[in-house]
C-alpha cells in the first residue's frame, strides 16, 4: 500500500522544480513507488568537480532534493510541510560519466520529524553515495508547491 497522500504525477513533479537548482543540475525524478523515489542525475560539466570527479555536494543535492520530495509527499500538503533538518553523505565511489540514479526511502515517519535513506548508485548498479536525511515536519507558512 503506497504512503503517499498526494497524487503522484511525474510530469507535475517535475515541473516543481522549474527554475530552480534541481532543474539546473539536471535532476529529473524518474520513478515513485509505494514507498520510495527515484530520480536521475547527469555527471557533466554541471555536476563535476574541477578533477573530472561527480562532486560531493552534487550527490547530496541529488539525495535531499529525493527525500525532501518524498518527506513532503507523506504530508497533508494543505497543513504542513517537511524542511531539512540534517543531512551527512558518505561518498564510497567515484563517478567520471554518465547517469547516477538515486532511490530515497523512509526509515521513519514521525509527527515531528522524518528519517530517509537516500542511495545513490551508477549505471552499474554500484553505490557511489549514501546518505540519511533527516527533516523537520513543520506547520505551512508557505503556498504549495503546484
Amino acid at each position: 500500500m503506497a504512503i503517499w497522500k498526494q497524487s503522484v504525477d511525474l510530469d507535475r513533479i517535475n515541473g516543481w522544480n522549474a527554475g530552480s537548482m534541481v532543474e539546473h543540475l539536471g535532476m529529473r525524478v524518474t520513478e515513485v513507488g509505494d514507498d520510495w523515489v527515484r530520480g536521475t542525475m547527469p555527471v557533466d560539466a554541471r555536476t563535476c568537480q574541477p578533477f573530472g570527479l561527480l562532486h560531493g555536494g552534487a550527490s547530496v543535492a541529488l539525495a535531499e532534493s529525493l527525500g525532501s520530495l518524498g518527506a513532503n509527499l507523506v504530508l497533508e500538503v494543505d497543513k504542513e510541510m517537511a524542511v531539512g533538518l540534517d543531512i551527512n553523505a558518505n561518498h564510497v565511489r567515484a563517478v567520471t560519466g554518465g547517469l547516477v540514479t538515486g532511490t530515497a526511502r523512509p526509515i521513519h515517519l514521525g509527527r515531528s520529524t522524518q528519517v530517509w535513506e537516500i542511495r545513490i548508485e551508477d549505471e552499474q548498479q554500484q553505490l557511489t553515495c549514501i546518505s540519511r536525511l533527516t527533516m523537520a515536519v513543520v506547520p505551512r507558512r508557505s503556498p504549495k508547491a503546484v
